[in-house]
């Protein structure tokens, strides 16, 4: 498979070590008692790789993760998030002492395996579209508390954000047209309400309404 030629933004880094912070506290709890039967002292090494083809995407989310542990971890990534990967490949290596490789392991790949999970079903889409000019937006359909993180996935994929909450751009659905009297009382609505927020056109000609339809401004 060609690399993908586009720029991915950067997750923002607050959201990431918020994302680490809440799975670490929720794995670990009161402490992790199986790695305690471990050695203080004791040191190990090991390397991640995928038994699937797809598309890598996880990397902040995985440092992060050892990084609050145990600044002693070492990872050596071997591939960069939105990059093709195959079956077989070594995604990254890591040294340090044994009980922190041990204790994060699960969140780090639980966070690498999701994300390029969105990556991968996202860069398969992508490419059945890229010789038509069409952009594939994405939905707020998220997991609870990582939407960011899933946004972030749909970018490495080759795909597209659209909102990120009910906040930042109008999504008129059949059940806002129903409340609102219509499609251009809505689109009027929205328009005055806040005229600077992103949206297309508000027309029937262009807004199929239907069952699971909506449209922009």
């Amino acid at each position: 498979m060609q690399q993908p030629e586009y720029t991915i933004t950067a997750p923002d880094p607050a959201v990431v070590l918020r994302n680490v912070r809440a799975a670490l506290a929720e794995d670990i709890g009161s402490g992790d008692i199986t790695a305690a039967l471990i050695a203080p002292d004791a040191r190990a090494s090991g390397r991640v790789i995928t038994r699937e083809d797809g598309v890598l995407c996880g990397q902040p989310w995985v440092d992060a993760v050892f990084a609050q542990l145990d600044t002693q971890v070492q990872i050596a990534w071997q591939h960069r998030d939105g990059a093709n990967i195959s079956a077989g490949d070594t995604l990254f290596s890591f040294e340090g002492p044994a009980r922190s490789l041990l204790t994060g392991e699960r969140c780090a790949l639980n966070f690498l395996q999701l994300l390029s999970g969105t990556a991968t079903i996202c860069r398969r889409y992508a490419e059945r579209v890229s010789a038509t000019g069409v952009r594939l937006l994405d939905t707020r359909k998220t997991v609870p508390g990582l939407r960011d993180a899933q946004k972030y996935a749909v970018r490495c994929g080759g795909c597209h954000n659209h909102r990120i909450g009910l906040y930042d751009a109008f999504l008129i659905k059949e059940n806002h047209i129903a409340a609102c009297g219509g499609i251009n009382p809505a689109v009027a609505a929205a328009r005055r309400l806040a005229p600077g927020k992103p949206g297309g056109s508000g027309s029937r000609e262009r807004c199929r309404i239907g069952r699971g339809t909506g449209c922009g401004l």
